[in-house]
């Protein structure tokens, strides 16, 4: 197993860990975790790159080993914005001038996809894994929406806390029962941390479960992947779970009509994967990652 190296730079106020893997001077991957995950995720991805790569994953803001932001009364507070402004404080300090390659999964796909948006020139490669965004809202949506974050803000979601690393380790394989045991042994390692009193707690801010007041407008969103100028991959699992549940109704074909905002698009299914294509599939993911991005 290649050992990672931890960087904590301050980013706009909040100290973000980054995990480093490889030769400093080799050309540099950096990879973004998803939601209610942390940066040791990418671990098996790179343990099965061929070639000589400087692979660089930040923990998100309230996740993992970086900072917690605390509002001024009391709480944390996230917006999906801020992710996106951390990479472009993070790619300054690492890489401050030419072109870089991007991957993310799930939350980090769609973070380096609108980041490549915004910052054209900056991106070399996007490597999407499991990325689909999310369902188009609808304007009548806000009242309800509105009403809910202010419940939520009055009662704030709580994570449940585990006993044991092991039972830390059940909850990662019954999220995904294709997580062979020593992996989920590992992630639960870096997932959690000792709560103190006997038993685990994991590695997450609880706010990140309140649900923000705005709503997802896809328009905008594609507005921002139609200034993408890199070589995009999007790379799916067969059948993938994640996709039909944010697709709903919709057909499927008419919901991926949303990619084709991208200028240079395409996909890439894996099977006998799920969400976390990269836990399930590793070897497969670094080999496109490597074949893309080369």
């Amino acid at each position: 197993m290649n050992t990672s190296e931890s960087d904590f730079i301050s980013v706009r106020g909040v100290r973000l860990h980054v995990r480093r893997w490889g030769n400093p001077g080799a050309p540099a991957l950096f990879m973004l975790h998803g939601w209610m995950d942390v940066a040791a995720s990418f671990q098996f991805v790179v343990d099965a790159l061929g070639g000589d790569w400087q692979v660089i994953a930040p923990d998100a803001r309230g996740f993992g080993l970086s900072d917690w932001t605390v509002a001024e009364r009391g709480g944390g507070s996230y917006w999906f914005q801020d992710y996106v402004a951390d990479l472009d404080a993070l790619l300054d300090h690492y890489a401050p001038s030419g072109e870089v390659n991007l991957i993310g999964h799930s939350m980090g796909a769609n973070v380096v996809c609108l980041y490549a948006g915004a910052r054209p020139e900056r991106v070399r490669r996007v490597v999407d894994l499991e990325g689909f965004g999310l369902a188009a809202a609808k304007s009548s949506q806000a009242p309800k929406r509105l009403r809910l974050w202010l419940d939520e803000l009055r009662e704030p979601p709580r994570l449940r806390p585990y006993a044991s690393l092991d039972e830390v380790a059940a909850r990662l394989t019954k999220t995904n029962p294709r997580l062979a045991p020593q992996r989920a042994r590992f992630l639960a390692e870096h997932w959690s941390k000792p709560d103190g009193e006997g038993g685990f707690m994991l590695l997450a801010d609880p706010a990140h479960k309140v649900r923000g007041p705005l709503l997802y407008r896809l328009d905008e969103i594609m507005a921002v992947w139609s200034q993408v100028r890199a070589k995009v991959l999007h790379v799916e699992a067969a059948g993938s779970p994640t996709l039909a549940q944010i697709a709903g109704e919709v057909p499927l074909a008419e919901f991926k009509a949303r990619f084709n905002a991208f200028p240079d698009w395409r996909e890439k299914i894996i099977d006998d994967a799920g969400h976390m294509v990269h836990h399930d599939q590793p070897e497969q993911v670094a080999a496109l990652i490597e074949g893309f991005c080369a």
